[in-house]
């Protein structure tokens, strides 16, 4: 009976023990979080400049830094897919004040890199998604197709007759472009680029057919005449393109895929932190202003909370999973 109780109050002590040790954590925490921030906070976009990641970051760079009150730094990571930078943030003090400024390509970074030196479902915790926008088919002047329609006949007619273009293996030009593949019928072959200047170079100079481009990326080259815009990808028709039909309508009911840009942190940030960044993010998206800038470009605010967007990057990475295993997709 002595030695129970002995190993009783034991059990007891260090429980105790787990308990003081786990409510200082959280109040130093909650400390933390309450004087967050006092000195500037990075944004490191893991792009390089003047996509639509970086576009986004510096359009959110000003009116974070006033809703924060300490400065706000954005810096471009380049490298690998995106996955530089998200090394970099992973491996940070999780503070507060080293975030990372993704896009949709975040998902299938398990798929396309299996060899990170970083887990994106453990090491990262989602704030908010910012933003989003459909994907533009768009095709060079010289193929003879005003449609959607159009352009699936004339693969059928000539399988060789179209290659697509991507920025890479498992990036979303590539998979929508297979998904549209799968579900309309389309022969094209996939030529995959070192990153979206190369990639652009050659279907504006008719070297590639065709590819699924972001809308802000697509827009001044369709102005422009230099590219065609014959659908997209989105549920709902955006403004910028507002005389272009979208791939449901054009015969492919249900065909909703979106690009987006997000803001992730180091995953043992503390949540008030979390919370605070997801607040403030959320009443920059829904103010008018920087609602209708977003929308001269094509997109659309989203802000959602961490747990709608940590849904979200479960469902596309569940989706674009499935499909590389039906569509026996190389990811090199």
């Amino acid at each position: 009976m002595k030695t129970t109780s002995t190993q009783t109050i034991h059990r007891g002590h260090a429980a105790l023990k787990w308990s003081i040790a786990s409510a200082a954590m959280l109040c130093a925490s909650a400390a933390m979080a309450q004087n967050w921030p006092d000195k500037p906070v990075h944004l490191i976009v893991a792009f390089p400049p003047g996509g639509i990641v970086d576009t986004v970051a510096r359009q959110l760079q000003p009116k974070l830094q006033s809703a924060l009150g300490q400065p706000v730094i954005v810096e471009n990571r380049a490298g690998a897919g995106g996955t530089v930078g998200a090394a970099e943030v992973a491996r940070a003090t999780p503070d507060g004040y080293k975030l990372l400024m993704v896009f949709d390509s975040y998902a299938t970074y398990s798929l396309t890199y299996p060899k990170l030196t970083f887990n994106p479902a453990k090491d990262l915790t989602p704030v908010t998604q910012i933003a989003r926008n459909p994907l533009i088919l768009v095709v060079n002047p010289q193929v003879k197709a005003q449609s959607v329609k159009d352009l699936v006949a004339l693969s059928k007619a000539d399988p060789k007759a179209l290659n697509y273009a991507s920025v890479g293996a498992g990036s979303s030009n590539h998979l929508t472009a297979e998904l549209f593949k799968s579900v309309s019928g389309m022969q094209a072959m996939h030529v995959p680029y070192k990153g979206g200047g190369p990639a652009m170079q050659d279907l504006l100079g008719g070297q590639v057919q065709m590819m699924f481009l972001s809308a802000v990326l697509a827009q001044p080259h369709v102005q422009g005449g230099k590219l065609r815009a014959v659908a997209q990808t989105g549920s709902q028709r955006v403004a910028a393109f507002a005389s272009v039909p979208t791939v449901a309508e054009s015969g492919y009911p249900g065909f909703d895929v979106n690009s987006w840009v997000g803001l992730l942190a180091p995953a043992a940030t503390p949540k008030p932190v979390v919370e605070r960044l997801n607040k403030e993010i959320r009443a920059i998206v829904q103010d008018p202003a920087f609602s209708a800038r977003l929308q001269e470009q094509g997109l659309s605010g989203i802000g959602n909370t961490p747990e709608q967007f940590a849904k979200a990057l479960e469902a596309e990475n569940k989706q674009w999973t499935q499909l590389v295993r039906e569509r026996q997709l190389s990811m090199d």
